[in-house]
């Protein structure tokens, strides 16, 4: 407690002063009677030097409200990790993975399985004989399970790490246990694996979009050979934006031995779809790509016939922000959607790989000629700049290694520059040419100039 007290980092000041405004706004009470959280609860004191590393997680993962209504509520016992077990010896790629804005349920998760909502002392452990004792922690359906290994140490463990300092931290509110490393459950470790597991594609630079015929709105036959490698699925063809109602169709390039191959389209588009369904927050997406516009079907009929696609899905929210004016105009939806859709397959973590390798990096998209950009930032991977701007959110929601939705928490619009560069006309310009003044003018000009009476001559 006096080591807390009088050597207290600006972070923990930081951190009492948001778990006192987040009790006064709330009017939650802790059994301390007195309507705030004090320098004398366990919140405060997880900001213990050996502990700091874990109070920063726990602010990332907007937890403090939480915590703060379960200390009214009842004791907390916190198995607090070491700030060693959090800087040096986790996976990198994990830290990375829980520290994305996509997977901050999988933070919370994971830290509210460090927590018990009852007070459990070292006196309460169970003894060796009575094997393991289970108890419900504030994450969901997450438990830990107490015991003691047999022997003249008697370490005590939950789960399989060691308590290395039992009864570390004691508060009136509830106490502190240090262990050796971070407790990692079972759904959190699966949903790093499966992600890491889908990420086979490494780091490229994304190829250029095949060259379109104007006149039939279809990939040249040069561009198709050039770009597609033997064996390989062609390239995806890309509409002209002013095209109304595009025609996406061209034949794919032949397998080896001649032979198309064939793929369920559109079985594929139709999961997909009910995967953004099953999932949440994507409805409007859905809605738009079955009902508003063809290009369910348009996509399926081009999975078919060999192309992949990766689809930069706008969640709910953000779709809500849209105004009846950017979708009042004609093919509007339809163009939207395009600027969301790259005609390559690519996960969070080649996306990812790419920009932290190549910096700042543009995908073609099915709006011809319009690239969305695409850079790192926060530790995800940011598309668009300024008010145009939107993040990587829910990453790899879909990844069959035909198709691949990324979820965005924007809408992504092309950047004023390149619109205007797609609205240049080819015609003449007419040049001005400004009458050039002669030497006695000229003369007078300065004359005048020099006594503040330039004004007098219309054309000085």
């Amino acid at each position: 407690m006096d080591r807390c007290i009088y050597g207290c980092s600006v972070i923990t000041i930081f951190f009492f002063f948001l778990l006192n405004a987040s009790a006064l706004e709330s009017g939650h009470h802790n059994i301390t009677g007195s309507g705030q959280i004090n320098s004398n609860s366990v919140l405060v004191a997880l900001l213990d030097s050996r502990y700091t590393e874990l109070a920063e997680l726990v602010e990332k993962a907007l937890l403090l409200q939480t915590l703060e209504d379960a200390v009214g509520r009842h004791n907390i016992t916190i198995f607090a990790p070491r700030n060693e077990a959090l800087e040096r010896d986790l996976d990198p790629d994990f830290k990375r993975f829980l520290l994305q804005p996509g997977n901050l349920k999988s933070l919370q998760t994971l830290l509210l399985s460090h927590i018990i909502p009852k007070r459990v002392g070292s006196n309460q452990w169970p003894e060796e004989n009575s094997g393991r004792v289970k108890h419900i922690t504030l994450g969901h359906d997450q438990v830990l399970h107490l015991s003691k290994l047999k022997g003249a140490n008697g370490k005590r463990l939950v789960n399989s790490a060691v308590i290395t300092r039992p009864d570390d931290l004691t508060r009136p509110d509830g106490l502190i246990h240090g262990i050796e490393r971070l407790l990692i459950p079972r759904s959190v470790q699966e949903d790093f694996n499966r992600r890491r597991n889908l990420r086979s594609i490494s780091a490229v630079l994304p190829e250029g979009a095949p060259e379109i015929d104007p006149r039939t709105n279809r990939l040249k036959k040069s561009a198709t050979a050039a770009s597609v490698p033997a064996g390989s699925p062609p390239a995806l063809p890309i509409e002209s934006a002013m095209a109304p109602g595009p025609s996406l169709a061209p034949a794919p390039a032949p397998g080896p031995g001649g032979a198309h191959k064939h793929f369920n389209g559109d079985a594929q588009v139709k999961d997909f779809i009910h995967t953004l369904l099953h999932y949440g927050g994507y409805n409007e997406m859905a809605d738009i790509l079955v009902n508003l516009t063809s290009l369910a079907t348009e996509m399926g009929r081009l999975v078919s016939e060999g192309y992949v696609l990766t689809v930069l899905a706008p969640n709910d929210e953000a779709m809500a922000k849209l105004t009846t004016d950017q979708l009042s105009e004609p093919g509007a939806p339809e163009q939207i959607m395009y600027y969301h859709i790259i005609p390559e397959y690519q996960t969070e973590e080649s996306m990812y790989n790419s920009v932290r390798r190549f910096g700042k990096v543009k995908y073609e998209t099915l709006r011809f000629p319009h690239k969305v950009g695409a850079k790192e930032a926060d530790g995800s991977v940011k598309f668009g700049s300024g008010d145009r701007s939107a993040y990587l959110f829910d990453p790899d929601i879909y990844t069959d290694g035909r198709i691949s939705v990324q979820g965005i928490d924007g809408v992504l619009f092309p950047e004023e520059k390149e619109e205007e560069t797609g609205k240049k006309t080819t015609g003449p310009v007419k040049k001005v040419v400004q009458p050039r003044r002669g030497k006695l003018l000229e003369v007078a000009c300065r004359m005048l100039g020099a006594i503040g009476k330039d004004s007098y001559l219309s054309r000085c």
